[in-house]
């Protein structure tokens, strides 16, 4: 059976908000349906993973419904998944914390792009996003190692143009795929600062907190769930016993400053304005109460920002200077600054990304765009940084291409991408097939060859 989740095992597309709904629901029917070695696969987390994956292919606006073959797929997957960490345990081969923590990062602000804000994530998981860092931080460890071992094996799978040419002819004309319209674009951001009132205000407030507790005696729980800002506030402020580099630094050298008991000063980071106190500590781990105040982001200096973009617009577009260079002096995007502002796909790296899936707001912006060149006006938009709600940018457009029949002129590029997938999805079938032949792997239900019948994505999962 040719598995679908097989190509690329570990795109780590979990959503962490529906794997404790989905194990409660599987609790009382749960029983091992694999085993790879010492590790064991139930029928719950098969379940679980068909679910992530639907979920995600609905987000991304693809039609894909529940069906035996999808399971079967998913259960084959994780599997695979198994087989390259026990590989992975054999070479030795690890992944640093510093690698964890970004891919942790980068996948939380895709959920709060997603459910709209950090607070509505927060509210929807139940949970701080520190928590949720705790949570989680092994599952991400074990999918980068198992994702490391499989790219070790995809790198050495190349193709020549010669075997894309081969490929693309023996697609017949009347199934060439249609190329959707598509566009590469630029932006330069500004990040309008907080008005001075504001932050002065959050900071008066956090320091008459910890006035309250260590002045006047009033208890700490009491002032976290009255008045703390974090979801935490419900369980009087306290972030259970994690480690110190789970935290920002600026938050867990506060913390392992003080002896137990001790509450800091007003300490500011990313988050807000926090008071804290230190419970107690084992090693490098900690357990603190803390109460956040955060910065009112409405009370924000959107004329200024939009000032600062107008001028630069003005600088390419009148004296001539130079769009890039630009960027990379004053955009405040992070991800887009060093390279001249070039947006590409986050999923791909690709610049040309089909105009179809562009996020809303950058969507709406193309639209109004009909030259190669063309510089918007500054717009507002709602930036995947789980710090900022609010941004303003200047988009180029760069580079526009109708839809199309796929042609080797035009699009060597994307062709060249499928056709090397194909390459790569074939390779590492043959070597996970010959790596089972080392690792024990026994399932302990029937695997059907080829399942065709689908059912309806309400419909529950197989019974098994």
């Amino acid at each position: 059976m040719k598995s679908l989740f097989t190509l690329f095992l570990l795109p780590l597309l979990f959503i962490f908000y529906t794997s404790n709904l989905y194990a409660q629901q599987n609790q009382i029917t749960d029983r091992i349906v694999a085993v790879v070695n010492d590790r064991i696969v139930l029928k719950s987390d098969v379940d679980n993973e068909v679910n992530n994956f639907l979920r995600q292919a609905e987000v991304e606006g693809a039609n894909v419904n529940f069906s035996e073959d999808l399971w079967y797929s998913a259960l084959q997957s994780m599997v695979d998944n198994y087989v390259m960490l026990e590989m992975a345990e054999i070479d030795s081969i690890t992944v640093s914390d510093d690698v964890v923590n970004r891919a942790m990062d980068q996948r939380i602000n895709q959920l709060i792009q997603q459910a709209g804000s950090e607070r509505a994530l927060e509210q929807a998981l139940g949970q701080s996003l520190i928590q949720i860092r705790a949570d989680f931080r092994e599952q991400f460890r074990e999918q980068l190692v198992a994702q490391q071992v499989q790219e070790t094996q995809l790198r050495r799978v190349s193709i020549t143009r010669p075997e894309v040419i081969e490929w693309f002819n023996r697609i017949p004309e009347d199934q060439r795929p249609v190329i959707p319209e598509q566009v590469s674009l630029s932006q330069i951001v500004v990040i309008p600062t907080p008005l001075d009132d504001a932050r002065q205000e959050a900071l008066a407030k956090a320091q008459a907190l910890r006035d309250s507790v260590t002045t006047y005696e009033r208890s700490f729980e009491e002032m976290a769930r009255l008045y703390s800002e974090d979801i935490s506030a419900q369980r009087g402020g306290l972030l259970p016993m994690m480690p110190l580099d789970d935290l920002v630094a600026t938050y867990s050298a506060a913390a392992a400053a003080l002896q137990p008991g001790g509450i800091s000063e007003v300490v500011e980071t990313e988050f807000g304005f926090h008071v804290i106190r230190l419970n107690r500590r084992q090693g490098d781990n900690i357990e603190t109460n803390h109460i956040l105040i955060k910065i009112d982001e409405e009370e924000v200096d959107d004329l200024g920002a939009m000032e600062k973009l107008n001028a630069i617009r003005d600088s390419v577009l009148v004296h001539g200077e130079n769009f890039a260079d630009m960027a990379r002096r004053h955009s405040e995007d992070e991800e887009t600054r060093a390279f001249g502002g070039r947006i590409t796909n986050p999923q791909t790296g690709n610049r040309l990304m089909q105009i179809s899936q562009l996020e809303p707001a950058l969507y709406r912006i193309v639209l109004l765009m009909d030259d190669e060149g063309e510089i918007s006006e500054p717009r507002s938009f709602n930036p995947p940084r789980r710090t900022v709600n609010r941004a303003f940018r200047i988009v180029r457009l760069d580079r526009h291409i109708p839809e199309h029949v796929a042609n080797i002129e035009q699009d060597y590029d994307r062709l060249r991408e499928m056709a090397l997938q194909q390459k790569r999805s074939d390779h590492l079938s043959r070597w996970i097939d010959d790596i089972r032949n080392e690792i024990h792997v026994e399932f302990l239900i029937p695997m059907p060859d080829d399942i065709e019948h689908e059912m309806p994505i309400d419909e529950p999962p197989v019974s098994l």
